[in-house]
């Protein structure tokens, strides 16, 4: 068949839907509801494709790529599961991404299964086109999980758009800025305490850190970070009242978690050294009066950052305003518009962007309006391999970056779910050059680990 070359002429296909869809035009209600089982389980797709006559034109183009199916994968993690998204295009190119159903999210699945007949058959390339229309389908509730699900999809297309011309993702973002980008061990001491099980050794006294932070130190890495825990009771719990652990919804700091606090952290000093930077998650687990009693408990503390998250970007403003220590927030917001409130009244120092939750085309946006308000930014990352390099791509093409945040402890079987893991040498994470994100689900893996 020749091609056509004219903006002009276009031609109409038939497709074969090779998936049940119903009625595609129905509103998204009840995104957790999935014909009222939940989201689906299993490693097994959800695959939406759609009959359509969508118009392209050609010009000379070996291609149409044209997204044929929307899937999702999913595989055990240990404690949490993951998910993909796998977008197949009809000349057979695949993209991929990441995207998280812990805590709050439960009910990505179900959006993305539902967005996916807007999305299938039109062009990968236009990724703002795509965003547009979900965007307009999600009008009225364009915030959690709805965003996740389009931030999902999102991060899908770039990743095939990135391969249908052999090229990294970064160069789709603007190209880099740097080769490599510095990153922290995240929750360092969370989960050998938490969750020992999946994560040996344990750490169960203040020793236990001490070690940690030499085992930090020894492996290169110039900055951790870490959350509150108590170590008064038989065995060490950590404090996270914001997240009902312990229930506390007064949510107020006393003399006692300052004291068990400050264990902790001199802990890791001992261990980890002087020249390390330690980054201290208070997530939202105070109010702002709790928070101050903490900053300026540790006002002698050298801390890289304080992370705080608050829905209320005043009360952050003057908590800034009185801290001693540098404050990073931000990690829970959707939307450029989210955000928005906090630049104006230079709420925070180092504003956090979930890439995986925005789409990392869209968290661009986000960054180029933090840089104009004179702020540098840092990625949330505390997922899987790809999610971990999808962030590594928007950190590459951003001018604006303080530090990468990644997740060090992983389950045993971690390695074995992606195409190739993370370069992470000397506290950066260094980009590689080959199309796409770099790396892939490998999905014989995955079926070895069906989700729980």
């Amino acid at each position: 068949m020749r091609p056509n070359r004219s903006y002009g002429r276009r031609r109409l296909r038939r497709r074969v839907v090779v998936a049940r869809l119903g009625n595609v035009n129905r509103p998204l209600t009840n995104a957790g509801d999935h014909k009222g089982r939940g989201r689906p389980q299993g490693s097994r797709a959800t695959t939406r494709v759609a009959p359509t006559g969508k118009l392209c034109s050609r010009i000379g183009s070996p291609s149409r790529v044209i997204v044929r199916t929307i899937e999702t994968r999913h595989c055990d993690a240990g404690w949490r599961n993951y998910h993909f998204v796998k977008v197949t295009t009809e000349d057979g190119v695949v993209g991929w991404s990441e995207y998280d159903e812990h805590q709050g999210a439960i009910g990505v699945t179900t959006v993305v299964d539902r967005l996916a007949p807007m999305v299938v058959g039109e062009r990968v390339h236009d990724i703002e086109r795509v965003y547009a229309r979900l965007h307009a389908r999600a009008r009225q509730s364009m915030s959690g999980v709805m965003a996740m699900g389009i931030g999902a999809i999102e991060n899908a297309l770039l990743d095939a758009k990135a391969k249908t011309l052999g090229v990294p993702c970064y160069d789709l973002l603007g190209g880099r800025v740097r080769d490599a980008v510095r990153v922290y061990w995240s929750h360092c001491g969370t989960w050998r305490i938490s969750r020992p099980d999946f994560y040996p050794p344990g750490v169960t006294d203040l020793g236990g850190i001490r070690a940690l932070g030499e085992e930090v130190r020894e492996r290169g890495f110039t900055a951790l970070k870490t959350n509150v825990f108590d170590y008064s009771g038989e065995r060490v719990r950590g404090w996270s009242p914001g997240f009902g652990f312990p229930y506390a919804p007064e949510q107020n700091v006393d003399r006692h978690v300052l004291r068990e606090l400050r264990k902790h952290l001199d802990a890791f000093r001992d261990g980890a050294g002087d020249d390390m930077d330690i980054l201290l998650d208070l997530n939202y687990n105070a109010k702002p009066e709790g928070y101050l009693s903490i900053l300026r408990s540790l006002a002698d503390f050298d801390l890289f950052w304080a992370e705080i998250d608050t829905p209320n970007p005043e009360a952050l403003a003057d908590v800034r305003s009185k801290s001693p220590h540098t404050i990073s927030s931000c990690e829970s917001l959707i939307t450029l518009y989210a955000f928005l409130p906090y630049f104006r009244l230079r709420a925070m120092d180092v504003a956090i962007i979930d890439a995986v939750w925005n789409g990392v085309w869209q968290s661009m946006k986000i960054a180029a309006a933090a840089e104009a308000h004179q702020v540098n930014v840092a990625p949330h990352n505390y997922y899987g391999h790809l999610a971990t390099m999808m962030a590594a791509h928007m950190c590459a093409a951003l001018p604006n970056v303080r530090i990468m945040e990644t997740d060090i402890d992983r389950v045993p079987w971690d390695a074995e779910l992606v195409t190739a893991v993370p370069d992470i040498r000397d506290s950066h994470l260094h980009l590689p050059d080959t199309p796409g994100w770099g790396t892939e689900p490998n999905e014989e893996a995955l079926a070895k680990h069906p989700p729980k």
